[in-house]
């Protein structure tokens, strides 16, 4: 394809998207988008090619040829590439150097070590050296530490020893660091101490999050000597080509980078290639649509779904994603793939199926080519006469008229479930269609849940990638935490947002097209006065700028050339993987915990599972119990033993010592802890008379269900944890507490030592309520980095048998197993009734609701998150094939169908206080909801889970579009007398218009140590 074009103009621009089967190249001339080429000059796909520039080269050189294309008409280059993703998930050895991490964190955060989530081998690989020293800040700027140049300089000199040039410097809180600028002065000292090497400060890289951050930040230094290298290889052919212009490179959101920022920040290309496709579809319906869109990008295996924003940027992964095994909090463009390509494979049997299985790059098997399988391509040439692909002929009679409506079938319906999927909202969302495979899918195919659906012709969606790559904007993103109580928010808002534009100016955007295109404000529980903001300007690249660096091509310096030949050397010994290690499988059904003499003895199996129900049965609360299961796993590893016993075994004249974790969730994520759990009992101790035998958990849900163990297992304490816990799940208030609920003395929750872990202790020997004891710890929180460990005075074995709700361990461990064996069966459709099996069957529990969060509210009151989750009925379970009860013809479209109707909303005060049917109507034009059926209701246990792993939903985490599962189980009966239904019911919650009445029968968990002991 190719047109003449007019000389004289600066204006063209070419994008290549280098991807792992085809580089694509296009030439695109803006000012011409609605004619009706789109303003494409011309393009080119061939397979990607070992060397990348030699495909470069050939793409853009090809396209000059066929279009009369100079070098000084050409603006600018722009290319997308997966090469530095793939040097990280094929761990290979000759792209990757390995790394030493310098941590700015005080004593917090020793417990989880650089790397400790990682899979051996990648940590084996890239972690060269380590070192945790002072410095960090709390939540609101106040220092830890400050930094200390001589153990910093100490620790250079041995890196330097070491031979590693790749050096992460990662300090608590750091993103927030704009006084003290920490990271900033440390990478100042490395860069003196080690000449040429690369320093990355990991707030350069991503944004709150500690472990997720310095994983981002350790992958990034890792590659960017390869990325130096590929980046001057890039560089190469527009040398060779006499073009004087600016080569950017396309990041994860959409937006661009310099040549030079990418040299620097190799990881925001990570997830490019998703997001170019997006906005290339965005760009070929330009001036047919500007909201919204569901892009369907359909390829030779898989099809890749993803909802560009009415902001023109990509809807984002949750809080974490995945890569090759390591856990990161950067940024991602929300994909979702289904096996569905023109290469899937269709078998016409009793029930017609397409894929998931194709023949892949061995398109020539298909009958068009002349192979012998029946493809989705073959389909499409059968169902649409103008599909031109291979030879039509070889294909007649292969799918009567039924077998065509049966494909057309089964295609629409995969289409519209993963596009109900991805949509936010109920509302019908305009649907694209690119990719080379889109050809399978008839013109004339109308799909449930798109508003419009529009299939660019070919070839211009086949390059939907290239062109969006050409076409990415200017953008930053700032995320911060800030005081509000000398502003109002909106004063800070306006701030943020002004200094967010000049930034993105600064960057290269053209101030007029500039503008903030998403931003969120997140208050922070348990803090006063203090919030989250985060905030995203974007606009187009200014071309009439003159200060973009064009192409540089400088020879390796001195030190690069060390550096590389170290790296051949220091990982010549080291072979390269294309998978992570195997990990031991478990056999569930013969799978027996150690359980001798009565105590039950953690490994990291069990471990594994308590975690998974810990955080479910928080019922939306509770904090993530990850960084605290990492924790216990490094103490198991390191020998510690950790011992559970039955509460039913206490002497009468036991002492059980309470363990419990205060604080906000937003400064657990970043402030990971320390010792201030042991801490907390050390320092109770030394004003209560009677030492602890035992130990026992505040609460069983979120990340205080581990407590109990942690602190018993500690060296200093050497306790057995009990199963059980205080509350049964996860409360926001100390005072909502079974001992208090029985008020058989009061306050029971005084004498109290709460600590920072930063030498900083309060003890509460005497209070004249646990209401109050719980407003002066509250009153006190805040100025302790708004984390701290506490510790209760001790409690009589006797008085443990009458209060605690018994064998919450063993239920988390019986909850996170069924999570697991459905997970490995492949059966997660299925896991809500697993659960609800393992806490008792169908008299202990219910499934409330499936569906689609469809509406999140979020405000600040007393130091709690208060707000409310709406959720659409829909069918969550993500099959694969129209209902294989039916021929596919007679059911193509109401498989879908939600068993769940209308909607429910979650009310929530950390925790999820009910589920309640609602519905709208409009009244003098305001629309105007109504509670209808309470389908579950404080103290019964009101809990939000993944529909597609299983895995617990807290109520930060809650976001437009998550498919979830609502599920109500019983409470312990602890908690369903009149006093307990005072205390943890409706009223507590300030929700007096509603009464309590139980959705089930509470069955008491059963006890792993009764079921597996063994005895001498």
């Amino acid at each position: 394809m190719g047109s003449t074009v007019e000389s004289g103009r600066k204006m063209l621009r070419i994008g290549v998207d280098v991807g792992g089967t085809n580089t694509d190249g296009v030439v695109l001339d803006p000012s011409r988008a609605l004619d009706p080429d789109k303003g494409i000059i011309a393009w080119h796909k061939a397979p990607t090619t070992t060397n990348p520039s030699l495909g470069i080269s050939d793409a853009i050189t090809t396209c000059f040829r066929n279009a009369g294309v100079r070098p000084d008409q050409v603006a600018s280059v722009t290319i997308g590439t997966t090469h530095f993703v793939n040097a990280v998930v094929e761990r290979d050895a000759a792209r990757l150097s390995r790394v030493a991490v310098l941590r700015l964190c005080g004593p917090f955060s020793r417990h989880a070590p650089p790397c400790v989530d990682w899979p051996a081998d990648m940590r084996e690989l890239v972690l060269g050296h380590c070192a945790l020293l002072r410095g960090g800040l709390e939540v609101d700027g106040f220092l830890i530490a400050d930094i200390d140049e001589r153990e910093i300089r100490e620790q250079c000199a041995a890196i330097r020893d070491k031979g590693i040039r790749s050096v992460v410097v990662n300090g608590v809180f750091s993103p927030i660091d704009t006084v003290e600028r920490q990271e900033e002065r440390a990478a100042a000292i490395v860069r003196a101490e080690i000449p040429g090497c690369d320093v990355v400060c990991s707030k350069e890289v991503a944004n709150l999050g500690f472990l997720e951050r310095e994983n981002a930040a350790i992958l990034n230094a890792s590659i960017l000597a390869f990325a130096r290298k590929t980046i001057r290889s890039f560089q190469e052919p527009i040398k060779r080509l006499g073009l004087d212009c600016p080569v950017f490179i396309t990041q994860n959101d959409g937006t661009i980078l310099s040549s030079e920022m990418a040299t620097r920040l190799p990881i925001r290309t990570f997830s490019s290639g998703p997001t170019n496709s997006m906005r290339g579809a965005a760009f070929l319906v330009q001036g047919e649509l500007n909201e919204a869109m569901m892009v369907v990008d359909i390829g030779g295996t898989t099809t890749d779904v993803g909802l560009l924003l009415a902001n023109g940027f990509p809807r984002q992964q949750a809080a974490h994603s995945d890569l090759a095994g390591v856990r990161m909090n950067f940024s991602c463009p929300d994909v979702k793939s289904i096996g569905l390509g023109g290469g899937s494979i269709v078998r016409n049997g009793e029930t017609l199926t397409v894929g998931p299985d194709s023949v892949s790059y061995k398109i020539s098997d298909a009958l068009v080519f002349g192979g012998s399988i029946l493809t989705a391509s073959d389909c499409a040439v059968l169902t649409d006469s103008t599909v031109e692909i291979g030879d039509r002929e070889l294909v007649k009679g292969a799918l009567d008229e039924e077998g065509i409506a049966k494909y057309k079938a089964v295609v629409k319906h995969k289409l519209e479930k993963i596009i109900d999927t991805m949509k936010t909202s109920p509302q019908d969302i305009p649907v694209i269609l690119v990719g080379g495979g889109a050809v399978i899918v008839p013109d004339d195919l109308c799909l449930k849940g798109a508003s419009k659906v529009f299939k660019p012709k070919w070839p211009l969606s086949s390059i939907a990638n290239s062109i969006g790559a050409a076409l990415s904007r200017v953008g930053v993103v700032t995320d911060s935490v800030k005081s509000t109580a000398s502003k109002t928010t909106q004063q800070i808002l306006e701030e943020i947002c002004h200094d967010a534009i000049e930034r993105a100016v600064a960057n290269g955007a053209s101030r007029p097209t500039t503008k903030v295109v998403e931003m969120d404000v997140l208050p922070l529980p348990y803090i006063a006065n203090m919030s989250r903001f985060i905030v995203r300007a974007a606009g187009d690249l200014d071309y009439s700028r003159t200060d973009f660096a064009t192409a540089h091509f400088e020879e390796p310096s001195e030190a690069e050339v060390q550096m590389d030949e170290y790296e051949k050397t220091a990982h010549r010994s080291v072979k390269k993987t294309t998978q992570p290690e195997p990990k031991e499988d478990v056999d569930i059904d013969s799978y027996r915990p150690t359980v001798k003499n009565r105590v039950w003895y953690i490994n990291e199996t069990d471990l594994e599972w308590i975690t998974i129900g810990c955080y479910i049965l928080g019922t939306g609360g509770g904090g993530s119990p990850y960084q605290y299961k990492l924790r216990l796993k490094q103490m198991l590893q390191k020998g510690d033993v950790v011992r559970v016993v039955n509460p039913d075994d206490l002497p009468d004249d036991a002492a059980v010592a309470t363990a419990g974790h205060a604080g906000s969730p937003t400064v657990g994520i970043e402030k990971l802890g320390g010792d201030e759990m042991t801490e907390a009992q050390v320092e109770l101790y030394k004003v209560c008379d009677e030492q602890p035998t035992h130990i026992i958990s505040v609460e069983i849900g979120g990340g205080n269900g581990l407590q109990s163990m942690i602190v018993g297992a500690s060296t200093n304490m050497d306790l057995p944890a009990v199963d059980g816990d205080w509350m049964g799940r996860a409360y926001p208030t100390k005072w909502q507490t079974t001992p208090v609920v029985f008020n058989e003395r009061s306050p029971i929750w005084s004498p109290v030592a709460m600590t920072d872990g930063n030498g900083n202790v309060v003890i509460v020997p005497k209070a004249t309520s646990d209401l109050q004891v719980e407003r002066i710890l509250r009153a006190s929180l805040s100025t302790m980095g708004s984390a701290v460990g506490c510790a209760d005075p001790p409690v009589t074995g006797a008085e443990t048998k009458r209060w605690a709700v018994e064998n919450t361990i063993s239920l988390s461990w019986r909850i996170g197993r069924e999570v697991y064996r459905s997970r490995k069966s492949n059966r997660v459709d299925s896991v809500a009734e697993a659960i609800l099996d393992a806490v008792g069957g169908p008299e202990a529990g219910q499934v409330l609701w499936k569906g689609k969060i469809v509406g999140v509210e979020r405000t600040l009151r007393n130091g709690h998150v208060y707000g409310e989750c709406i959720i659409e009925g829909a069918d969550v379970v993500d099959d694969d094939a129209v209902d294989k009860t039916q021929p596919a013809l007679s059911k193509p479209s109401s498989a879908g169908q939600p068993q769940f109707q209308g909607r429910i909303k979650i009310p929530f005060k950390n925790e999820n206080i009910a589920a309640i049917k609602v519905s709208q109507s409009v009244v003098d034009g305001k629309t105007v909801e109504t509670e209808g059926e309470v389908l579950g209701l404080v103290p019964d246990l009101i809990t939000v889970i993944d529909a597609q792993n299983g895995e617990a939903i807290g109520t930060p985490e809650y976001r437009y579009g998550l498919l979830v599962i609502v599920l109500g189980i019983t409470a312990s009966e602890r908690w369903t007398s009149e006093r307990g239904i005072e205390i943890g019911g409706p009223k507590s919650f300030d929700m007096d218009h509603l009464t309590y009445k139980p959705l089930g029968k509470f069955v008491k968990p059963s006890s792993v140590i009764d079921e597996f002991n063994v005895s001498a």
